[in-house]
């Protein structure tokens, strides 16, 4: 496994500048904008307005403690649409025009428990820059708890990962929150990746919104006269059904029998391909002309178009698809997508197994 800190994409064959040159052809003869879109400013109203009245729902509506545990699977999923949706646009500056618009929202994964700032790093330059290629994108690691590449080492315990593997979801949230900080304060890297240096308000920025995360999330239900196993038995619900659904969205774009697993040329650290098509070969789609799901997902679910395209709002995903198509089959390159949810679900689930078995 190569761990050098820069991967060389060797190729040009054109096919970025042809489909650069096809999108913006496309925004000009309609007359859109890539950003700061009214139908987006709409979905993060709704959004908004879901997440608000579950939050106000579990924490004041006068119903027995089970009906009460409902309305935080709500809330879970509320949150979950909104970190598809609007968090993960405005980290990827592809929410509005105005960096700091973009900052503003972004922050709001850190107020679900996640930092923003080491998000940005790891999803939009470790992940989006070496997609699928081990020891330089962290989201196929596993951190050894599961393999997902054919270049990782084997363990017997992998035997039963594509079962176990669910009920890890359900504690990756409480995860995300406590590595966050020992990153910060003591690991400093991923893999040998060093983490840029925070500056000062950032640093207080992620501290100080994990500390007010533990207060809103566990003391202010405390201090509004829950029992403390109510609290722990609620927030659990929430950041375990959270956990589950968004690490199952985002498993189901690379994770996949279709998808390919790179790796780069031990000596050179090079990859023979331009590395626009490496983001299609390392990627596919699921469900794209699902209306629930093309909504829910904030185009994760089009998510050749956003490893191609990160900074232009979601929203324009399903109509920038056909020209990529387009492109792909002009260049020869498979573009990947299945059908339903259930198809890329059942896609991952041979691949896990597949990879939990012996080399």
């Amino acid at each position: 496994m190569l761990t050098a800190e820069r991967i060389k994409f060797t190729q040009k064959r054109g096919f970025r500048r042809v489909l650069n040159q096809r999108v913006d052809a496309y925004f000009a003869e309609h007359g859109l904008t890539q950003r700061d879109n009214p139908a987006m400013y709409l979905k993060t109203l709704i959004i908004v307005l879901w997440l608000f009245s579950a939050w106000v729902f579990v924490l004041f509506a006068p119903v027995i403690f089970p009906v009460r545990l409902l309305g935080c699977v709500v809330l879970a999923i509320a949150v979950a649409a909104f970190s598809f949706n609007v968090g993960h646009d405005a980290n990827h500056n592809a929410y509005s025009s105005n960096p700091y618009v973009n900052r503003a929202l972004g922050l709001t994964y850190d107020f679900v428990g996640l930092s923003s700032f080491l998000w940005r790093y790891r999803h939009n330059y470790l992940h989006h820059t070496y997609t699928n290629i081990l020891g330089h994108d962290v989201e196929i690691h596993g951190d050894g708890a599961v393999r997902m590449s054919p270049e990782q080492e084997h363990f017997s315990i992998y035997r039963f990962q594509q079962f176990y593997i669910w009920g890890l979801y359900l504690f990756i949230p409480f995860y995300w929150f406590l590595y966050d900080v020992y990153l910060v304060l003591n690991k400093g890297k991923y893999h040998d990746h060093k983490i840029p240096p925070f500056q000062p308000l950032e640093l207080v920025s992620l501290l100080g919104i994990k500390l007010l995360w533990l207060g809103y999330v566990f003391g202010l239900p405390l201090a509004l006269g829950f029992s403390i196993p109510e609290v722990l038995i609620g927030a659990s619900v929430t950041y375990m059904t959270y956990g589950i659904v968004v690490c199952t969205i985002f498993m189901l774009a690379h994770v996949l029998e279709s998808t390919e697993f790179l790796t780069p040329d031990d000596e050179s650290g090079a990859i023979d391909d331009e590395w626009a098509i490496c983001q299609i070969r390392t990627t596919a789609n699921f469900a794209t002309t699902n209306p629930f799901w093309n909504w829910f997902c904030g185009g994760l679910n089009h998510q050749v178009t956003h490893h191609l395209f990160p900074n232009i709002c979601h929203i324009h995903y399903p109509q920038l698809e056909n020209i990529i198509k387009d492109v792909c089959q002009e260049f020869d390159v498979e573009y990947k997508v299945y059908p339903t949810f259930r198809a890329a679900i059942a896609s991952n689930y041979r691949w896990l197994e597949a990879m939990g078995k012996a080399s």
